[in-house]
């Protein structure tokens, strides 16, 4: 019998779930991407969701249905079929008309929606009476919700593939190369903008060999340009530019001026620009004037990151790759989608995660919990009712103030906490130290003597090193100095097994010493080991 699910053995496990997940075709123009991938289905199932997916849906980001078929998923037939038998529907691109219209109440959309950029489309969801998850509206400033982060998991995939793209169309070398043909300088590169996307880019051309520059208006993302391999330029302007979220804000008339001059400089200089500006809910700031392409040598590259919100350069076309002034403009919408595998891959992690978030039960059913603060900035229509935009989220409290201390009085020798000591009192403590040590020296034991000059030597020497020693580094320093310090094992083992006297016999300790000294050969020697293993792990950390 023919049923709208083909009638597989996962496929029977799929219908016994208490709910369904649908996974639709994409239909939007060029989209190759699809909401989920194998690996992903199986942990839905586990979960207790039954997953059913269009046929041809994986198709072009190479994930064939039988794949889907043997992690546990069952293959509809038609479009209709799959969003009549799903509870629950995965997309990537918002629905269309048409597919609003195959929802039913009650059912569940999870994936982007862009509810301020469609208005229309949200009356149109409310209309049905379902409820919409906008994986774009993700509250980021939490920190546990960065695993259900898709808007960063395809900026980055879109940061690699911008520089793909900028390779391709640049035609020389990235990295520099001295042949017997000559000498071919490196590529140097810009990129305007160091969010997810840009430190993406920032990371794939610096690993070309390219030279790397790159701006923002946050001052605090330069540290991060650096640890990649570029080189952070500033704006002659002093204005703090981050905004809500993570996001960067609208700058003053004041900074765009002096902005422009910077961009226009390294437009003369860089072979390849990458623009990744984008303010949410308004349109792609202009970075790159007409002016500016005119001036970049011929065969230069931009790359418009930012050209399906109108572009950052002032002669992007959205959705192509043209030539003007000699400099070629690439303005693709879809680069995320150009690596449709990996970034399918990594949105239907982000989805599952959710998901996870959802069915805290592993019972197949969701609670959209309107008291999470993350699930309540993802739902932007409950039920038909639209619940967009989310209230803020309360900012945490802050720790109450600690009474001020009460400011240290001078003492009689002119200094207080925290200030130098002046010149007469390191004198008294000089002078002292300086008594002491003539009175060790005249009255102790020469035995004492030379074991205390070892132990002044070691100290200084120690304290030396120490100082020395990047702060970093510290940890792994201590557990070598533990490690070493273990020779107090001597002791121990010599109480064990101690040595024959003038006469050639040995004087066995009691057990009360025997078990001390055996005890103290273990914490020995997890002191030893343990120093060293310690030591090898944190020195990992620092190597590449």
């Amino acid at each position: 019998m023919q049923t709208g699910v083909s009638a597989e053995p996962a496929a029977t496990v799929a219908a016994q779930a208490a709910q369904r997940i649908g996974i639709p075709r994409e239909i939007f123009p060029g989209e190759k991407r699809v909401a989920t991938v194998p690996d992903v289905v199986t942990k839905l199932v586990k979960l207790g969701f039954g997953v059913v997916v269009e046929a041809g849906a994986g198709e072009l980001a190479d994930v064939s249905d039988e794949a889907f078929r043997d992690a546990g998923a069952g293959i509809a037939g038609s479009t209709a079929e799959l969003w009549n038998s799903a509870d629950i529907v995965f997309k990537v691109r918002p629905p269309t008309a048409d597919e609003v219209a195959l929802m039913h109440a009650g059912q569940t959309l999870i994936g982007f929606v862009w509810p301020a950029q469609n208005p229309d489309l949200m009356q149109q969801l409310a209309a049905k009476k379902v409820t919409v998850l906008a994986i774009d509206c993700l509250p980021r400033t939490l920190s546990r919700a960065q695993k259900m982060d898709a808007l960063t998991s395809m900026a980055g995939v879109s940061g690699y593939r911008a520089v793909v793209e900028a390779a391709n169309a640049f035609g020389r070398f990235f990295n520099g190369q001295i042949t017997a043909a000559g000498k071919v300088p490196p590529a140097k590169v810009f990129i305007a903008g160091a969010g997810v996307a840009g430190l993406a880019a920032i990371g794939a051309a610096a690993s070309l060999g390219a030279i790397v520059r790159a701006n923002d208006t946050r001052a605090e993302v330069a540290d991060q340009v650096v640890s990649l391999g570029g080189e952070f330029v500033k704006v002659d302007y002093e204005e703090e530019g981050s905004g809500g979220g993570g996001y960067a804000k609208v700058m003053s008339e004041g900074f765009q001026a002096a902005q422009r001059a910077m961009y226009a400089q390294q437009a003369k200089e860089c072979d390849i620009i990458i623009t990744t500006a984008l303010i949410p809910g308004k349109p792609a700031p202009r970075l790159i004037t007409a002016e500016m392409v005119r001036s970049m040598k011929p065969g230069s590259v931009i790359v418009d990151m930012a050209a399906e919100q109108g572009g950052n350069c002032e002669l992007t076309e959205p959705g192509k790759a043209v030539v003007k002034h000699g400099v070629t403009i690439v303005g693709y919408t879809d680069l995320a989608s150009r690596m449709a595998r990996q970034s399918s891959t990594l949105y239907g992690t982000n989805l599952f995660r959710l998901t996870e978030e959802l069915c805290k039960t592993k019972d197949g059913v969701i609670n959209v919990n309107m008291a999470d603060d993350a699930i309540r900035g993802l739902t932007v229509i409950k039920d038909g009712e639209v619940t967009w935009p989310a209230p803020p989220i309360a900012a945490a409290p802050k720790p109450p103030a600690k009474p001020a201390a009460a400011m240290p009085k001078a003492s009689a020798h002119g200094h207080g906490a925290g200030e130098p000591m002046s010149a007469q009192s390191l004198a008294i403590v000089f002078g002292v130290g300086a008594v002491l040590f003539a009175l060790v020296g005249l009255y102790a034991p020469a035995a004492f003597l030379s074991h205390f000059t070892v132990f002044v030597l070691a100290c200084f020497v120690g304290y030396m090193v120490v100082w020395n020693v990047t702060p970093s580094l510290h940890t792994p320093l201590m557990s070598v100095t533990n490690a070493i310090s273990s020779i107090i094992a001597i002791g121990a083992l010599i109480q064990v097994a101690p040595p024959l006297d003038a006469a050639g016999v040995t004087d066995r300790p009691n057990a009360l010493i025997l078990g001390c000294a055996v005890f103290a050969l273990v914490l020995t020697a997890v002191n030893m080991f343990g120093g060293f293993a310690v030591t090898r792990r944190m020195l990992a950390m620092f190597r590449k």
